[in-house]
């Protein structure tokens, strides 16, 4: 059996620590954008400070999965669904945690980097099994078709947020948000020591804070428009802005989780709508590539701020400072089932056909830095 268990680290040893706590100061971009034909296609970019073992993963319906929450029992589930997936292996354990994925139904999952995450009270007998919130991904894509299934089976299905290191400190610090290929969207969110989970219509997430501040913050945005007002006449004076573009000049500038959540909102509304699925996903990356951040951009002090800095390389061979990039992109297309992913040493994407692995019948991995260069049909790699 596959175990899916808790990331909770053994130690303090530094690299283990830091693969683990990367994710928490990550300036993740998610976002749905529709086509003309009002099929969907999920986006979203992975930044951190540093490099982590990534792998594409593809789990065929029949896997069975395992996850435990501190002392409770270990929920067993039965992956009804084949999916694949962005993953990253649990420092000490080395089970896999879902970062990116879409199943065969065309559900998508994605984690989000969230530091003010406080789960609900351990109210739960210990005698029932509950899942681990870091295990989430594994779990929906596995089990269910749509966001509403989700939903309900939330209800019933009691979720513990678990610590990444010893003592209870520093709980998971994520929230995540998935898509299907109706086009709805949510949002699963540990804040306030509770659990939400929200519905998304604009399908659009960034990081903190909280999903309803965003939301509310989008009522000083009213004046957005693509339509540039490139003239204006003022007591008799003509003014003419000379170029094209205007219509983004109220836009948000700065790669905050503010900044991003806001123009992620903009590009996902008034890019143009495409004819057809190739188009639509040409489309999604040239809106993707208004959230794709070179090294060096930002700069933090490795020394005054977060733990994973230590470890992360420094920019330009300056061991003071580190800096946030775009690690990878990703496309999902929810009707045709295929995941497209782009590395920071790379401008070409490559993808994986999940519908043309449905004849294995075994977990099967690749490391995402040996495919990213290869073929640009990329789903070889791992039904060989």
């Amino acid at each position: 059996m596959r175990r899916f268990s808790k990331p909770c680290l053994a130690g303090f040893c530094l690299s283990a620590i830091s693969i683990a706590l990367a994710p928490t100061v990550a300036a993740c971009t998610s976002l749905l954008y529709s086509d003309a034909n009002d099929k969907f296609y999920a986006g979203r970019t992975m930044e951190l400070p540093m490099e982590l073992p990534y792998k594409v993963s593809y789990f065929p319906t029949g896997t069975s999965f395992g996850s435990q929450a501190d002392k409770h029992h270990v929920l067993d589930f039965t992956g009804q669904n084949a999916f694949v997936a962005v993953t990253v292996p649990d420092p000490v354990s080395k089970d896999l945690k879902v970062a990116e994925g879409v199943n065969d139904k065309g559900l998508t999952f994605g984690l989000l980097a969230y530091a003010s995450t406080e789960g609900p009270a351990d109210m739960v007998n210990n005698t029932q099994a509950v899942l681990a919130a870091i295990d989430l991904g594994a779990w929906a894509l596995s089990q269910f078709s749509t966001v509403d299934e989700v939903k309900q089976a939330l209800e019933e299905q009691p979720v513990m947020v678990t610590s990444l290191l010893p003592m209870g400190v520093l709980d998971t610090p994520f929230h995540y948000t998935l898509h299907d290929a109706t086009g709805k969207s949510i949002v699963i969110e540990f804040a306030n020591h509770e659990q939400n989970v929200i519905d998304n219509p604009l399908g659009v997430m960034t990081n903190g804070p909280e999903f309803s501040w965003h939301m509310t913050n989008l009522n000083n945005y009213t004046f957005l428009s693509n339509v540039d007002q490139s003239k204006l006449e003022l007591s008799g004076v003509k003014l003419a802005q000379p170029d094209s573009g205007i219509a983004t000049a109220g836009l948000p500038a700065s790669n905050t989780s503010v900044g991003r959540f806001v123009r992620a909102i903009y590009y996902s509304q008034f890019a143009e709508k495409a004819e057809n699925a190739d188009s639509a996903i040409t489309t999604l990356a040239h809106v993707m590539n208004n959230f794709d951040r070179p090294r060096g951009i930002t700069i933090d002090n490795r020394f005054r701020d977060s733990i994973e800095n230590i470890a992360a390389p420094g920019v330009n061979n300056d061991r003071v400072y580190t800096s946030e990039y775009t690690s990878w992109t990703s496309l999902i297309d929810l009707q045709q089932r295929t995941l497209h992913l782009r590395s920071y040493d790379s401008l070409n994407y490559i993808h994986f056909d999940l519908d043309e692995l449905t004849d294995i019948d075994e977990i099967r991995h690749v490391e995402l830095k040996d495919v990213v260069h290869g073929p640009q049909d990329a789903t070889l790699a791992l039904s060989q």
